[in-house]
């Protein structure tokens, strides 16, 4: 996939087993968050590294930000991993980079872990707000992901109103909550669907009207806003044979199992497709603006491009009468190229 740099880190005292991927610095710095997960195998680990990695290169260069992508998994399980002395040796880990390497929270991961990380690097955004850091990235995330549904219904339906639209979440974590706050306060219908029981339940105490749907039957019912807010690879062949729903605006990662196949098979059944990268930039560029000093009024009106944003790769996706995910890489790599010749001096 083109990278950089892609370091391996151990540490048998702490338990840490991490892989730090850097796909690409042309723009600036990597900056990705750390992700912990107990991955089947090294190999799993290592794919996710490098697809998140690079969809980060695209995410940053979409965004207008002079950062590039990078994303670091550490393998495990987090209830037992957790600790201080994990997170500091995993915090020189990537002090070593020398700042090649920027991180943030991601999936299992928190504000209070990058405060340890912190202790031993300064290359850490996402810190806790008590320390002048952004604190959670989920509510900017999530907002900006709401921002490319309105786009997206803009498209539909010729309106960006949510009110009475029938959305599914796949995904109650933070982020999939903070974007369910939003929907309900318009007045959407909402559906949502988790294999955490315990995040389910406490959406439900949330959003006591939302209906839960089973994660074996979410393509069987109509909606009409499909939102993966999980892990990534859930558009794929099987479940695009099965949806019903002209709509999907999400806030996960990577989720076409392959562009090349599934982002033409939906422009062919006419589903609307936002790029994953483009509308869950936001935790993104309100950590990235952290590290100019953090201002939350410009963190959300920066993340409020994401809708102008997605009706204008619309627009370049029907007149060059390709899919939205190529459309958006290419306006991404236009960005990528351009700095670079700027930078050789072409």
């Amino acid at each position: 996939m083109g990278h950089e740099q892609v370091v391996f880190c151990q540490d048998p005292h702490t338990g840490l087993n991490a892989i730090i991927a850097i796909h690409n610095t042309t723009l600036g710095p990597s900056l990705g968050g750390t992700r912990l997960w107990n991955y089947n195998s090294h190999e799993e680990a290592l794919v996710d590294a490098l697809r998140l990695s690079r969809g980060m290169t695209y995410k940053s260069a979409i965004s207008g930000l002079n950062l590039g992508g990078g994303k670091a998994v550490l393998i495990g399980d987090a209830s037992k991993l957790k600790n201080e002395a994990y997170w500091r040796r995993y915090g020189k880990f990537v002090n070593s980079l020398n700042g090649k390497y920027i991180t943030a929270e991601d999936v299992n991961t928190s504000s209070g872990d990058m405060e340890y990380i912190g202790m031993e690097t300064k290359f850490v955004t996402g810190k806790p707000e008590y320390m002048g850091g952004s604190g959670d990235p989920s509510p900017l995330t999530a907002y900006g992901v709401y921002m490319g549904m309105k786009a997206a219904a803009k498209k539909a339906w010729g309106s960006d109103n949510l009110s009475g639209k029938r959305v599914l979440v796949q995904g109650a974590g933070n982020v999939g909550q903070y974007l369910m706050g939003h929907l309900v306060e318009e007045g959407a219908v909402l559906f949502i669907s988790d294999i955490n029981e315990a995040k389910l339940k406490q959406a439900l105490g949330k959003y006591p009207k939302a209906q839960v749907v089973d994660s074996k039957d979410v393509f069987e019912k109509e909606y009409d806003i499909y939102a993966p807010c999980a892990l990534g690879a859930t558009v794929n062949t099987e479940s695009i044979n099965k949806m019903k729903c002209p709509v999907i605006a999400g806030a996960a990662n990577n989720q076409l199992a392959d562009e090349n196949v599934h982002g033409p098979m939906l422009m062919e059944k006419g589903i609307i497709y936002v790029p994953d990268f483009l509308i869950n930039a936001g935790g993104i560029i309100n950590i990235s603006i952290e590290i100019d000093g953090y201002n939350y009024d410009r963190a959300i009106n920066t993340v409020g491009k994401i809708y102008n944003r997605t009706l204008d790769i619309f627009d370049i996706a029907e007149k060059d009468k390709v899919h939205t995910q190529l459309a958006a890489m290419r306006m991404a790599e236009k960005r990528l190229n351009d700095v670079a010749k700027l930078r050789v001096g072409i």
